[in-house]
């Protein structure tokens, strides 16, 4: 295949795409395949002639999309969302043929400079103070592992890259059991150690206890430790948690703590105003993540990490060898310093499309009523005799079980769950919550309509009937 080649299948592969968003809700949500279907479909070794264009795309047709979970379907309502709006579509696909490598300024000027003023764009949406400025990541996992390093270098004066960590106690890190596991794994590559995240209890409301904490912080102390840093949630993976920021943050500064606030999911709704009081006291965190791919519309991957003061970043992860020196430029801005990858993608191009194809006020419509329609589910399902809300709504995430009267309720929404996602027309999951065995709702897809949701009513009650 050649570059003059590329018109004609672009033009078919646009013709697959529009045909599938057309009927992709008569398709089942979940991947139906079992494993080792799709694998035995495929040559056992590797073509070694050329293989035609049209023999790939109809091989694509035939194998691909059974053996797919739609992500995009708009009954999609489990983990979080992972959306792909068309104009972000449209700027990945100029993304892709541009394939640049924007590691420094020079290597791509306009990336470079698209990504400080999308950032920008978002500080002010989300009314976050004008001194925070921000980067790209491809991931809040990544973010979240930029920040616990920061968190590393900040209680070692900066010398844990140079001596490493056997010449200084030990650091502790402290989050909530709502936490994602990536704070887990990024205490693990940090050096930091799993025993050394202290997951601190949690109040009834799902809240890290401040007071459990300024005694975690003390107890370590005196033990010879050395507190690093404090990770906070706004809209948890598992029941959409919030911790309660003020009291929390009041500590880290008193106590001179690092502060990373995971807001992956709920993040996005920030640009709302009338939601802001979920992360209240965000602004005084040194760094936040939230994730457009989530609820925004832009195609995954994209993260955005907002840093209070990016010079603790930059002295973390910046590395600069010659090769890398932008000649008679000191005052530029190379994101590749502010990442644990030096590789970047153009990933700022798609918000760029995606913020001006839809409008501020377009994507807060659409979370509104992702809302709104999810509070009408919530409380038709409380108020079904055989179901029982087991955490209330955040946002547009709640938590049921199915409890049919004499059967044991863990064992009853575990067969459910499989029933609903063995039928097709919605997927769900799971989460484990206070030891019981939840289902989870979220909606959030990008073209998801309240008859969408409303359609998961049908499906659960009727698959309880027949379970």
């Amino acid at each position: 295949m050649k570059y003059s080649d590329y018109s004609h299948w672009t033009e078919r592969a646009t013709q697959w795409i529009e045909k599938h968003f057309a009927t992709i809700r008569e398709k089942p949500v979940r991947a139906q395949t079992n494993v080792g279907d799709i694998a035995a479909r495929l040559p056992k070794t590797p073509p070694e002639q050329p293989v035609d264009m049209e023999t790939i795309i109809s091989d694509f047709e035939k194998i691909v999309p059974d053996g797919i979970t739609h992500w995009q379907h708009p009954r999609f309502f489990a983990y979080f969302q992972s959306n792909a709006a068309p104009a972000s579509m449209i700027a990945e696909q100029l993304t892709n043929a541009i394939a640049s490598q924007c590691m420094l300024w020079q290597t791509s000027p306009a990336a470079t400079e698209i990504e400080e003023v999308i950032i920008d764009w978002f500080r002010q949406a989300m009314d976050l103070p004008n001194g925070f400025k921000g980067v790209i990541q491809d991931s809040a996992s990544s973010a979240t592992l930029s920040a616990v390093l920061s968190m590393r270098e900040h209680a070692t004066s900066f010398t844990g890259n140079d001596t490493g960590l056997s010449q200084h106690p030990r650091l502790r890190i402290y989050c909530s059991s709502q936490v994602h596991s990536s704070v887990d794994k990024a205490c693990w590559i940090a050096g930091i150690g799993q025993e050394n995240l202290i997951k601190i209890p949690t109040n009834n409301e799902h809240q890290m206890d401040a007071t459990k904490l300024q005694t975690a912080i003390t107890t370590d102390r005196a033990a010879g430790h050395t507190p690093a840093g404090i990770v906070l949630c706004t809209g948890g993976t598992s029941i959409g948690a919030c911790d309660n920021l003020p009291p929390l943050l009041e500590i880290a500064q008193t106590e001179k703590l690092y502060t990373h606030l995971d807001a992956a999911w709920a993040g996005s709704a920030m640009i709302c105003p009338e939601l802001r009081y979920i992360w209240n006291g965000a602004s005084n965190c040194d760094s936040i993540v939230f994730n457009p791919h989530k609820w925004l519309g832009a195609n995954f991957d994209c993260s955005i990490q907002f840093l209070k003061d990016p010079n603790v970043q930059r002295r973390t992860m910046g590395l600069r060898p010659s090769y890398l020196e932008t000649p008679q430029a000191s005052e530029i801005t190379n994101f590749n310093e502010w990442t644990v990858p030096l590789g970047r993608r153009f990933r700022a191009l798609k918000l760029w499309f995606l913020v001006r194809a839809y409008g501020l006020e377009g994507l807060r419509k659409r979370m509104r009523n992702h809302i709104n329609w999810s509070a009408e589910l919530e409380a038709k399902i409380g108020a079904h005799p055989d179901f029982t809300l087991t955490t209330k709504r955040n946002l547009s995430l709640f938590t049921f079980q199915h409890t049919p009267p004499g059967a044991d309720p863990n064992k009853a929404s575990a067969a459910l769950l499989q029933k609903i996602n063995d039928d097709g027309r919605i997927y769900l999951t799971q989460t484990l919550h206070d030891g019981a065995y939840v289902i989870r709702f979220v909606a959030g897809q990008f073209d998801c309509t309240r008859k969408d949701v409303m359609m998961a009513y049908d499906v659960i009650t009727e698959l309880a009937i027949v379970n």
